[in-house]
C-alpha cells in the first residue's frame, strides 16, 4: 500500500524546527582526552547502574556486556554460541543441563562455577533486590518463579541447581524450546557474591569491581566517561585485541557527529535525521546501516485517566501518522510499525489491523466518534502529558505526534515533558506518567521477548495493561502439543489483542545507522540484536 502523508509538510517542518535546538555537552566532557589505545563509543547517557540486576536500558547493557559473560553469548550474526557454558542439552525442553568451562574465571582469578549462577539468579528474583527484570525468569518458566515473585516461596526454591562446580541444572514448568536463546541477556549474567555482599550498592565502583567479562572497570567519571580495561583473567583474553573501551554520555546527536568528525569518537550512536542524507553522501564507507530488533512505541498508562478508557487510547492510535514520522521526521530507513513485535523477528507473522486500510479522513472521523463517546469535545478537550527522556530525536517525535493529534482532532492538548534518563525510567516504572515514549529491543530473537512485556504483572509492563485473554494466548504458546506454526498464530492473535485494546501505540521499527571510523574492525551489520561487544572490535593495523 502506497504511503499516504496527510500530516502536511509545513507542519512537519514546524515540528522539526521547534525541536532542533539541542544543548551542547558539558565543557569538561568536550575537552576530555581520548586514550590512544582505546576504541571510543557514544553511549548517549550516564548509565543508571552497572549492576546486571538493576538495569533495563540499552546504555547500561552496552557496558555490562563487556564486563560480564553469561552461559551463552552471540556471534556477529546474532546466533547463540557457547560462553561460560561450553555445551548444553535437554531431552524435553523442560530440564536443561549446562556444562561450564573449567577455565572460566572472575577478574580476581577465582573460578566461575555453577553455584555463581545459582546465587545470581536467586538474587535477580529476590523481592529484596527489587530488580526491574525479575520477571525475565518468569518468562523462561523456571520452576517456582511465580511463587517467589509473589513472596510465597523463598528465592532458594528457584529451579536452578549446581550439580557440581561445572554442571548447572535448570528445571522449567513448561517446555521452552528457545530457552538457551534467552540466556545471553544481561539479567542472566553472573555476579561475584563475595564482592556484592561486602560492598553493597558500591560493588560496581572501579576500586571494588569483580566481573568475568572481557573487560573490567578502570575509570568512572560521572557524566563524563566510563573506561574499561582488558581483563587478563578472562577465559579468552588472547582473542581480545583492544586494550581499552571508552563510553561517552553524549546526549546530543549533532554533538555526537561533531565529535566523531573531530576524531574524539570512533563509533557514533544514532544519527540526526536532518543530517542523514548529507552524512551518507560525505561518508558512504563509514555509514553502517543494519536491521535492528527494536520497536519504538508510545507507552500508555492503562490505569490512569484519561487512558483508563480504551476509546481514548484507540483514538490516538488511529490518528498517529506513522508513515510521516518514519519517512519525514526520521528518514533513515525506519519502517512504520503496527505491531509491538518488530517485523523480521524469527517466526513472527505480523498482524495487519483492519483500520490501516482506511483512508486517513475516515480514521479521523472514527477517532472523533470515540472521543465523543468518552465525553470529550471542544468544550471539554482531551488534555494529557507526554513524557520523553532528554533527546533531540525523542523531542522531534513528541512534537510531531502532538501536532498530528491537534491538527486531526482539534480538541487535544498535549503538554510535552522531558526528563533525564534516570528520572524518566523511575517515573515510568512507578506509573507516574500518562503517556510516554518508549522502546523495546529484543532480549532474544523470538516474538515472546516483545509480547511478554505486556503480560499482567510482568515487571517490564510499564503500560500496566491487564488482560486475562492476552495472558492466556501467551500461556498456550508453551503447551506441549503446540508446534512452531501454531505458536506463530498465537503470537499474531496476541498482537491483534494489543491492537483491539490499544494497550500501546507502535510507531516504527528501528534500523541501526552509525558512523564507524575506517580504522575500526570487527563491526558487524548482520546482527539484528545489535550486540556490539568490545572483544569483537579492534583497531586495524
Amino acid at each position: 500500500m502506497k504511503p499516504y502523508f496527510p500530516f502536511s509538510a509545513l507542519a512537519v517542518a514546524a515540528a522539526l524546527a521547534l525541536s532542533a535546538c539541542g544543548g551542547s555537552e558539558p565543557a569538561a566532557q568536550q575537552a576530555a582526552a581520548v586514550p590512544a589505545d582505546a576504541i571510543t563509543r557514544n553511549n548517549v547517557t550516564e548509565p543508571q547502574s552497572l549492576d546486571p540486576h538493576q538495569i533495563t536500558g540499552v546504555p547500561e547493557i552496552n557496558i555490562v556486556r563487556d564486563l560480564f559473560e553469561g552461559l551463552v553469548e552471540t556471534d556477529e550474526k546474532g546466533d547463540i554460541i557457547p560462553a561460560v557454558a561450553e555445551s548444553w542439552h535437554s531431552d524435553d525442553n523442560k530440564v536443561w543441563t549446562f556444562t561450564l568451562r573449567a577455565d572460566a574465571k572472575w577478574s580476581n582469578g577465582e573460578p566461575v562455577t555453577a553455584e555463581d549462577f545459582v546465587y545470581s539468579w536467586r538474587r535477580l528474583v529476590d523481592p529484596n533486590t527489587a530488580s526491574p527484570y525479575a520477571s525475565y525468569l518468569q518468562a523462561a518458566k523456571i520452576d517456582n518463579i511465580d511463587d517467589i515473585l509473589a513472596a510465597k516461596k523463598a528465592p532458594e526454591s528457584l529451579g536452578v541447581k549446581a550439580i557440581d562446580p561445572q554442571t548447572l541444572e535448570i528445571t522449567l514448568t513448561a517446555p521452552v524450546p528457545y530457552f538457551p536463546k534467552m540466556l545471553y541477556h544481561a539479567a542472566t549474567k553472573p555476579v561475584h557474591r563475595a564482592t556484592v555482599e561486602k560492598f553493597g550498592v558500591k560493588w560496581t565502583q572501579p576500586e571494588h569491581f569483580v566481573g568475568n567479562g572481557a573487560y573490567k572497570i578502570s575509570k568512572w567519571v560521572v557524566n563524563e566517561r566510563i573506561e574499561l580495561a582488558k581483563n587478563p583473567e578472562y577465559r579468552d583474553a588472547a582473542a581480545v585485541k583492544t586494550e581499552r573501551m571508552v563510553f561517552l554520555p553524549i546526549g546530543s546527536q549533532t554533538d555526537d557527529v561533531a565529535r566523531y568528525k573531530a576524531g574524539e569518537v570512533d563509533i557514533t550512536d544514532a544519527l540526526p535525521p536532518e543530517m542523514f542524507a548529507k552524512l551518507r553522501a560525505e561518508h558512504p564507507d563509514e555509514l553502517k546501516i543494519s536491521p535492528y530488533l527494536c520497536t519504538y512505541y508510545l507507552e500508555i498508562n492503562n490505569q490512569k485517566a484519561p487512558f483508563d478508557d480504551a476509546r481514548v487510547r484507540k483514538a490516538l492510535a488511529l490518528t498517529l501518522d506513522r508513515d510521516t514520522i518514519a519517512a519525514k521526521v526520521l528518514g533513515r530507513g525506519e519502517e512504520p510499525a503496527y505491531n509491538l513485535t518488530r517485523v523480521g523477528t524469527a517466526d513472527f507473522v505480523p498482524y495487519v489491523p483492519a483500520w490501516t486500510k482506511m483512508d486517513y479522513t475516515a480514521r479521523i472521523d472514527e477517532a472523533k466518534k470515540l472521543l465523543a463517546q468518552a465525553g470529550y469535545s471542544e468544550g471539554k478537550p482531551l488534555t494529557f502529558t507526554f513524557l520523553y527522556n532528554t533527546s533531540e530525536q525523542h523531542k522531534k517525535i513528541a512534537v510531531a505526534a502532538a501536532s498530528m493529534w491537534k491538527q486531526a482532532l482539534g480538541f487535544v492538548n498535549v503538554k510535552l515533558e522531558n526528563q533525564e534518563w534516570k528520572t524518566y525510567l523511575d517515573n515510568r516504572r512507578n506509573g507516574n506518567y500518562q503517556l510516554a515514549r518508549a522502546s523495546w529491543c529484543g532480549d532474544y530473537n523470538e516474538p515472546s521477548t516483545f509480547l511478554n512485556t505486556l503480560r499482567s504483572g510482568n515487571s517490564s509492563n510499564r503500560a500496566f495493561y491487564q488482560s486475562a485473554e492476552y495472558d492466556a494466548l501467551l500461556d498456550k504458546t508453551l503447551d506441549a502439543d503446540i508446534d512452531a506454526a501454531a505458536r506463530s498464530e498465537l503470537y499474531r492473535r496476541a498482537e491483534s489483542k494489543i491492537d483491539e485494546d490499544a494497550a500501546i501505540i507502535p510507531v516504527y521499527g528501528y534500523v541501526n545507522a552509525r558512523l564507524v571510523k575506517p580504522h575500526i574492525g570487527g563491526y558487524s551489520t548482520e546482527d539484528v540484536l545489535n550486540e556490539l561487544p568490545g572483544k569483537r572490535l579492534f583497531v586495524k593495523q
